[in-house]
């Protein structure tokens, strides 16, 4: 499962990587999340855009509680952000989708900073990469 994770995780990273050098940095959230989704989709894999996630709360299910930006494969987390830094909330919210949806990795994706690599970051809910 976790040389899986991985997988994804470099294809939807190496995805990015290339949205943010074809459009360049700063435009609309809901811009690089189609790019993305429809990359990914390309590269032949399921994606899921604005996916619910549910909550429960007192014996009550609330369906739409928070919707992930992105699922990949059922397993993958992505969170779209176009700002021009990173604040704490995004990371903590990448952080109680994975928590509530019980999945151990997510990857939040800031198109609004002018260097990619600044811009992605790796959220993991208890999980613990292979070691090489």
């Amino acid at each position: 499962m976790s040389e899986a994770l991985e997988r994804l995780a470099t294809i939807a990273v190496d995805c990015g990587f290339k949205l943010h050098d074809a459009l360049g940095p700063r435009l609309l959230e809901s811009v690089y999340e189609a790019c993305l989704a429809r990359s990914l989709v390309d590269r032949g894999l399921v994606v899921e855009r604005q996916k619910t996630i549910p909550i429960k709360y007192g014996g009550v299910v609330l369906d739409e509680a928070f919707r992930a930006d992105l699922l990949v494969e059922n397993h993958l987390l992505i969170e779209v952000k176009s700002t021009d830094g990173f604040a704490a909330v995004p990371g903590k919210q990448v952080l109680t989708s994975l928590r509530l949806m019980n999945l151990p990795l997510g990857l939040l994706m800031n198109f609004g900073s002018s260097s990619y690599r600044d811009g992605v970051r790796r959220i993991a809910n208890n999980y613990y990469p292979p070691v090489p």
